[in-house]
């Protein structure tokens, strides 16, 4: 782990917080009490921080130092926000194309759709604060460098970032194998976003209630389901093909 990615100690901790530092997570232990924990409680709780209680053989993995029972893990991007964005997206005149990832949690799998979602000219890719990957190192590693150049939006929750597209103007897909509709018979040539699920339990059910649209990409052998990566890369050139072939601007 490289040490420059984390900051340890609980005034420390507080102090890149109040500077702006852009924290991924903060790794607290299960047990810690004090006057100085609960000014640290404050200002993580004000500052929205996504919060990890966690026991102390987890934080002696990541440092010997002295931690004081608190590390916090720098993210590698500034996080953007969704209501920020989508504004900023219509007022340019861009035909939107949004991926929304529901509990995707493995770093490997979200490198290789972010690198997609690059190659792809997808303008944003927006995760949930918790239960969720997050863009640390690893995660820019994995996307080739493709997270330094596509935004992420980190939301409090899945569903509140669907029901905020739905009501700018979105068509919300949901990727499921469990739906009936062919992939390719959706139309993308409109605001779209992409909703996909974790490969263990798919989309959350709360989520895709909400969604617009649900497709599934035919499967012919004996396995049930693609990798979800490989799922995001078919269903994003489809995308790109409609586009493509009614002559609109795929960035």
């Amino acid at each position: 782990m490289n040490p420059d990615n984390y900051i340890f100690g609980i005034r420390a901790v507080m102090e890149a917080i109040d500077a702006g530092k852009e924290i991924d997570k903060i790794f607290i232990k299960k047990d810690l009490s004090g006057q100085l924990a609960a000014e640290l409680f404050d200002t993580v709780h004000n500052a929205g921080c996504v919060v990890q209680r966690v026991p102390v053989e987890k934080l002696n993995k990541i440092t010997r130092k002295n931690h004081q029972g608190v590390i916090a893990m720098l993210s590698a991007v500034t996080y953007h926000r969704l209501d920020h964005l989508v504004p900023q997206l219509y007022e340019a005149g861009v035909l939107p194309f949004i991926v929304v990832l529901d509990g995707i949690t493995d770093v490997r799998n979200f490198g290789a759709i972010a690198r997609t979602c690059e190659c792809a000219g997808v303008d944003a890719i927006v995760i949930p604060s918790r239960g969720s990957v997050s863009v640390g190192a690893d995660a820019v590693k994995t996307s080739a460098g493709a997270l330094l150049h596509i935004p992420v939006c980190r939301e409090p929750s899945t569903l509140s970032a669907v029901n905020y597209l739905k009501a700018s103007g979105y068509n919300v897909v949901a990727v499921s194998e469990k739906a009936d509709i062919n992939y390719t018979t959706a139309d993308y040539t409109v605001p779209t976003a992409l909703v996909l699920g974790s490969e263990d339990t798919g989309i959350s059910p709360e989520v895709l209630r909400k969604c617009d649209t649900f497709v599934s990409i035919p499967m012919f052998g004996h396995i049930a389901s693609l990798n979800v990566s490989v799922a995001a890369g078919v269903l994003m050139y489809e995308v790109v093909r409609q586009r493509l072939l009614a002559n609109l601007e795929v960035m």
